[in-house]
């Protein structure tokens, strides 16, 4: 394991600072979406599926890569390309199995390489800048500088499916003929008749 940015366990043995230093290591899963680096709390990763095919969901919004069977679940894929504005890939991407909360249930995330663990001092930590658009800002916590480049941290909670729908950043659901299907029924069903 790798600590970037940090003296972390070079010979230091001092009990209490040990502790304390310890404190401020957090551990990350590498993974990669395009060309960029990412990294996301290896505590909420509840298993990495490697590459395989998803299920599409007719008129989801672009951001959900499809469903996934996981352990007699079915469980919904965000595409982290789509949330970046980047293309589809090519082949099968990498889904990693994202724990919730106690009372919310667990998604997918589709990249397209999951690398290994990196240990990262929490306390170089870099904010996102002011200048990162707002679905950015929705979507990372912040930075880290590593020998491979910068590694952009990611937070789970902001992946989660309901959550990405709740700030209308991503996308608009699907459409019918023009009329976005979160209309009420009788509202589509009369517009419609009057084309």
């Amino acid at each position: 394991m790798k600590v970037v940015g940090s003296g972390w366990g070079a010979g230091q043995n001092s009990g209490e600072g040990d502790a304390r230093e310890a404190a401020d290591v957090l551990s990350l899963c590498s993974l990669t979406a395009g060309s960029k680096l990412f990294g996301i709390d290896t505590r909420a990763i509840r298993e990495v599926l490697g590459k395989g095919s998803l299920n599409r969901v007719p008129l989801a919004p672009a951001y959900v890569g499809g469903v996934i069977a996981y352990r007699g679940e079915v469980v919904t894929a965000v595409s982290l390309r789509a949330l970046l504005g980047l293309e589809a890939a090519a082949g099968k991407s990498c889904v990693l199995v994202l724990d919730g909360d106690a009372d919310e249930e667990r998604f997918g995330l589709m990249v397209d390489g999951v690398g290994g663990v990196v240990m990262v001092d929490r306390r170089l930590a870099a904010a996102n800048p002011s200048t990162l658009d707002e679905a950015s800002k929705a979507l990372f916590c912040g930075a880290y500088r590593t020998d491979d480049g910068l590694l952009v941290q990611l937070n789970p909670e902001r992946l989660r499916p309901s959550r990405l729908a709740e700030t209308g950043l991503f996308g608009q659901p699907a459409r019918i003929r023009g009329a976005a299907i979160d209309r009420p029924l009788s509202e589509r069903m009369s517009n419609d008749q009057g084309e």
